[in-house]
């Protein structure tokens, strides 16, 4: 009997401790609870309650090795990458332990427990080694520092790696440019997922945060990790009450000339005006001034001074991550070493000074062949290629930029530099310390003419990996300011990139003729894409053209157009400045006012208003309040948009090349006014209403909308 009892007693402590060794373990904080299971994988993940967890659960960390290393793991498994899950996590303290299937590793991850998120960071990898085969501490290749099956909500912000709807958001943000960020979707859910890779770094202190809260205090969630990990404030420029405003964007502009510009600026209302570097130095790089600057820093710094004088925000559009062809790093006599290269070859046979072919092992197929890119660096002289008679390369051009000729020995390596598409640059390493030195020259530049404002051009001109290297070279101009933009634009985007680049990115410009067209297929897309990573699209660069016989080129319809999608989306315009076509243009002032009332109204628009003008196919025009409008068929070179005020069917109409008339026939009250309102005179014989067509007038008729279209349009 005492016996069994004790059998009994024993049965009931294993099954205790059976029981208490598959507890979950609790993660939780002020805004959510994560429970993950004793054998490594998420099973739930609530806010208030609301589950957020979908599908069936998956490891929660995994290690991967590029081929099996362990001694007898590679004899068992495929040379392929290999990804070993998680099978077993342990809680220790402020760190969770996790073991993995098939390894003998064990990940130490530290925990950041925080009012708003979890941060999770790789502290080591320990390895255990046995006695039973041939062993030895085996590489990690890349590490899944969290990974969660998150239900897919109504919105996924793909950039900063959030999805979420009116009511909850869950976010898998990174901590620092080298920890990678990713989601793989499916039709109900996204497996939201952070990780490390060894060619980047795995240790060092790099990690991401999980944020998972009701919407409203979402941005105050990445704002806290902002603060705590000390990154750029992408919350606090988002939230900024002059984040929607637009800017001009000078050219061809020197002290004898910027008043001019400013005048432009201020008649469209801009608040911002920003300096494209390759207007005051005809290097990149060096960025060595022009003759246009002939005291250097100091004019430009005027320039500015005059900019915020007029009370304007001053920017900086810059390219960083590469130099041009003709900066003293290539075009010095001795090219620059630190510079990204695409391809190596060896010569098989020496080459002389005279030489205008070369015999190499092999071709790379890699090897670039467009006009422009077709250059070869060995040792300190640049030279070219016309054209591959199978191991030769021939109608070699020897010593260009300024480079020396010289004899090189068989075996000798040549690379290949990585110009980019404009050929007129090449793209940098971002080791070796020349990103920085470039960083510190355009920072110093910036901190002495006072800018506000950031456009980081050429984002993609950087090396892979590129979710990395992309955030990389921003950061070492951010890094190297002193006083932080306002806000910044700049081209392609990283995951890290949204705490620095707070504004989107603007497009190239898009001929007038074309601009519907194009903002349906780029712009308007980009807008709603960046609304899903609470972020605003730049709705520019807008050019600015002249019309032609053929075309009307720029007109207060085409701004009509921009100005009102890009307030419907909250986001500035920006325009590309010409005093030449400013000048010439007959509507330039229509233009200019078109976008100053957008610019003025567009803070105090509804969410109604601009819910309504997001619709691309529709077109407003802003007045006294915003009105849906028609653009009707041009009547020889007047243009007018169709609408209806109090009633009464109206006409916004204007001549696009200069000043004219129509003759229209409005039985009926007429009334005439410029766009302030003011009643204008105008001749009438009988039914016969004669109008002078030139700047932008309001025709108010008594008739219906229909009989106005037919009798514009001569139907």
């Amino acid at each position: 009997m005492r016996r069994s009892l004790l059998i009994g007693a024993l049965a009931g402590l294993c099954t205790t401790l059976s029981g208490m060794a598959q507890e979950p373990i609790v993660l939780e904080n002020q805004a959510f609870r994560l429970e993950l299971s004793a054998d490594g994988r998420a099973t739930s993940l609530t806010i208030e309650g609301r589950e957020c967890l979908q599908g069936e659960s998956i490891p929660f960390c995994t290690l991967t090795q590029n081929r099996p290393y362990d001694n007898e793991n590679f004899l068992i498994f495929p040379a392929k990458p290999k990804v070993f899950p998680a099978n077993r996590i342990e809680k220790d303290g402020d760190t969770l332990r996790v073991s993995f299937q098939d390894t003998y590793d064990t990940a130490v991850i530290a925990l950041k427990m925080a009012g708003r998120y979890i941060g999770f960071s790789l502290e080591r990898v320990d390895y255990r080694i046995e006695s039973l085969g041939i062993k030895r501490k085996t590489e990690i290749d890349a590490f899944t520092l969290l990974q969660l099956p998150v239900a897919r909500k109504e919105h996924f912000g793909e950039w900063l790696n959030v999805t979420w709807d009116a009511q909850d958001a869950v976010c898998v943000l990174g901590t620092d440019p080298k920890t990678r960020i990713d989601a793989s979707e499916e039709p109900s859910r996204l497996t939201l997922w952070a990780g490390l890779e060894e060619g980047v770094g795995l240790l060092g202190g790099q990690g991401a945060a999980l944020i998972a809260c009701p919407t409203p205090d979402f941005l105050d969630s990445v704002k806290e990790v902002e603060e705590d990990y000390r990154l750029p404030r992408g919350v606090d420029s988002r939230r900024r009450a002059d984040y929607r405003d637009s800017y001009y964007e000078l050219r061809d502009f020197d002290l004898s000339n910027i008043d001019r510009h400013l005048a432009y600026a201020k008649a469209g209302g801009f608040k911002a005006v920003v300096v494209y570097y390759r207007d005051f130095a005809y290097t990149c790089g060096h960025f060595l001034w022009n003759e246009h600057f002939p005291d250097g820093v100091n004019t430009l710094k005027a320039i500015c001074d005059r900019i915020r004088a007029a009370g304007m925000v001053p920017g900086f559009h810059i390219h960083y991550s590469k130099v041009s062809t003709d900066d003293p790093y290539i075009a010095g006599g001795k090219p620059e070493r630190r510079l990204n290269y695409v391809a190596n070859l060896l010569l098989t046979a020496p080459l002389l000074p005279d030489d205008t072919q070369m015999e190499v092992s092999a071709v790379p197929a890699n090897l670039r062949w467009e006009e422009g890119r077709r250059l070869l660096q060995i040792d300190s002289e640049l030279l070219s290629y016309e054209a591959v008679d199978g191991n030769r390369l021939i109608g070699l051009k020897r010593g260009l930029f300024g480079s020396t000729v010289a004899a090189y020995p068989a075996g000798s390596l040549l690379r290949q530099p990585d110009a980019d598409d404009w050929p007129r640059f090449i793209r940098i390493s971002q080791e070796g310390g020349l990103q920085e030195e470039i960083a510190a020259r355009l920072a110093d530049i910036y901190s002495t003419c006072g800018f506000q404002f950031l456009y980081f051009d050429g984002a993609e001109d950087v090396p892979a990996p590129y979710w990395y290297n992309v955030s990389r070279a921003q950061m070492a101009v951010y890094g190297a300011l002193g006083d932080k933009p306002y806000y910044s634009e700049g081209a392609l985007k990283s995951h890290f990139g949204w705490h620095i680049l707070t504004r989107g990115n603007a497009f190239d410009l898009f001929p007038a003729a074309e601009i519907r067209t194009a903002m349906r297929r780029y712009t308007l897309r980009g807008a709603a894409r960046n609304a899903d990573d609470f972020t605003a699209v730049d709705f520019g660069w807008t050019g600015y053209f002249l019309p032609d016989s053929v075309q009307a080129g720029s007109q207060p319809d085409t701004y009509a157009y921009i100005c009102s999608k890009a307030a419907a989306w909250d986001s500035p315009i920006s325009q590309v400045a010409d005093l030449a076509a400013f000048d010439a243009h007959p509507r330039t002032a229509d233009n200019l006012e078109v976008i100053r009332r957008w610019e003025c109204a567009k803070a105090g628009l509804s969410q109604e208003e601009k819910e309504r003008m997001k619709d691309p196919d529709k077109e407003f025009i802003l007045l006294d309040k915003v009105y849906e409008a028609r653009l009707l068929p041009d009547r020889g070179s007047v243009r007018a948009y169709l609408f209806e005020r109090e009633g009464k069917a109206c006409l916004l109409y204007w001549d696009t090349r200069g000043e004219g008339s129509v003759t229209l026939n409005l039985p009926g009250k007429t009334v005439l006014r410029d766009l302030q309102g003011r009643r204008l005179a105008y001749r009438r014989k009988g039914a016969l209403v004669t109008l002078q067509a030139g700047a932008l007038k309001v025709l108010e008729t008594s008739l219906t909308q229909d009989n106005l279209t037919q009798e514009f349009c001569n139907l």
